[in-house]
Parts: C-alpha cells; sequence; structure tokens
C-alpha cells in the first residue's frame, strides 16, 4: 500500500493493466451471482429511492415489482448495498440486446438525473474499504473481468488511469494528481 493524502491505495491499482471491454463481458458487474449488491455510501440510499421515478420506463416489471417489495437498497453486515434480484442483476439493471446496463447511469448521459450511479459501481474494480479511521482502495479482482485486464494489457491502461474521472469525482483533482505523481515513481 502506498498512501496519498491520507488515503492508502494498494500498489495493484497503479500496475496492474485494466480497461473495460462490455462487448466482452456483457456488463456482468452489474449481474454475477452473490449475496450482497453494490455497496453504497449511507448518503447514496435516498438518493436511489428518488431515482426509481425517473428510471422506471427502462426497468423490467420484474425490477418495478422488487423495487415495490423490497426497495432499492438494504442494510447487510452493517453496510448499504443495492437490491439484487435473486442473488443476481442489481434492480436497477436493464438490458440492450445481451448487455446489461445501468439504467441511472442511461438517464444521467441522458441529462435526466444529476446522479450517475454510486460511486462504487463507478469505481469498479475499485473498492472502497474503511478501518478504524483510515480509508483505503484496494483491487477487487475478479474472472468476469479476465478480458478488461486484457484490454487494460493491450492498451497500455493501468487501473487508476481507467478511473480516472470516477476517482476525480470521489477524491478530488488535487488527490489523483497526487497518485499520478506516485503512480510514475513505481
Amino acid at each position: 500500500m502506498i498512501e496519498v493524502n491520507d488515503i492508502l491505495v494498494e500498489k495493484a491499482i497503479l500496475t496492474d493493466f485494466f480497461l473495460c471491454d462490455i462487448s466482452k463481458c456483457k456488463g456482468e458487474c452489474c449481474t454475477f451471482p452473490g449475496e450482497f449488491g453494490a455497496p453504497l455510501e449511507i448518503s447514496e440510499v435516498p438518493i436511489l429511492n428518488a431515482q426509481v421515478s425517473i428510471v422506471k420506463h427502462n426497468l423490467s416489471e420484474k425490477s418495478l415489482k422488487w423495487i415495490e417489495e423490497r426497495g432499492t437498497s438494504e442494510l447487510r453486515l452493517k453496510r448499504y448495498t443495492t437490491v439484487c434480484i435473486e442473488k443476481r442483476d442489481c434492480v436497477f439493471v436493464y438490458y440492450e440486446k445481451d448487455i446489461a446496463l445501468c439504467s441511472i447511469e442511461k438517464e444521467f448521459l441522458e441529462g435526466n438525473t444529476n446522479f450517475r450511479k454510486p460511486i462504487s459501481c463507478w469505481l469498479f474494480p475499485i473498492r472502497v474499504g474503511y478501518h478504524q479511521n483510515t480509508t483505503y482502495l484496494y483491487y477487487e479482482k475478479i474472472p468476469e473481468c479476465s478480458d478488461a485486464v486484457k484490454n487494460g494489457k493491450k492498451q497500455g491502461v493501468k487501473i487508476y488511469q481507467a478511473l480516472k474521472n470516477p476517482l476525480i469525482s470521489a477524491f478530488g483533482l488535487e488527490w489523483y494528481r497526487e497518485l499520478e505523481r506516485q503512480a510514475a515513481t513505481i
């Protein structure tokens, strides 16, 4: 780990290659099986609830039913996460052909909301952890993203470079510039 302005960063974020290739993975990060959905910041919970009326025209009847019955988020092991349908699809997923996409991000890109999507989704495969009074960033390496690793190597793009915009959104431009500075020394 290295320290960037009081945030610990796993070195793999600076050294490993990664660049999403949604045509290959089909948006699996929004649909792979698991007990929990995407991690949420507490401040994002009411924002997600407000997004339902904006995105509902993109969602399947099944998604809308799950949201009606379970809401958009749940508290699991002292952490809020998105609700997932049958331990797979996030309730905000919609499909274009066989690719899973985020309905919130779709509306953001069309100018219909100022919330892009939960920061944990935008930062993926970087995860944010908290221990005592320390924030740390780590790379969640999963087999579903093997094509992104290959694509990153082919294009010469490291994880922190691929995720520049969400990192700036989460931690600020000055923080990102310091991250870049430190990456250049590794």
